[in-house]
């Protein structure tokens, strides 16, 4: 049986975010924020060779750049992995 939740307090930021992907999505705020909450909660399962193809597809991509050690001193630096 559905439940209901009430936010509070949702900041100004979310909110305008969540009401534009709603808009784009043709959906109500209340539908967005479900797909929104499933998607980060309930993640599917991505077969094996899937991943794998995934990850692959990436690494080429990755491939046609060359990075510098510096470069990548300077993206751990920031963060990013």
């Amino acid at each position: 049986m559905p439940t209901t939740l009430t936010l509070k307090n949702l900041p100004d930021e979310i909110y305008h975010r969540l009401k534009a992907s709603a808009e784009a999505h043709r959906r109500s705020l209340n539908s967005e924020a479900i797909v929104c909450l499933e998607a980060i909660l309930l993640p599917s399962r991505v077969a094996v060779g899937e991943r794998l193809a995934r990850a692959r597809a990436l690494r080429d991509t990755l491939l046609k750049k060359k990075f510098r050690l510096q470069d990548i001193n300077a993206f751990r630096r920031e963060g990013r992995p």
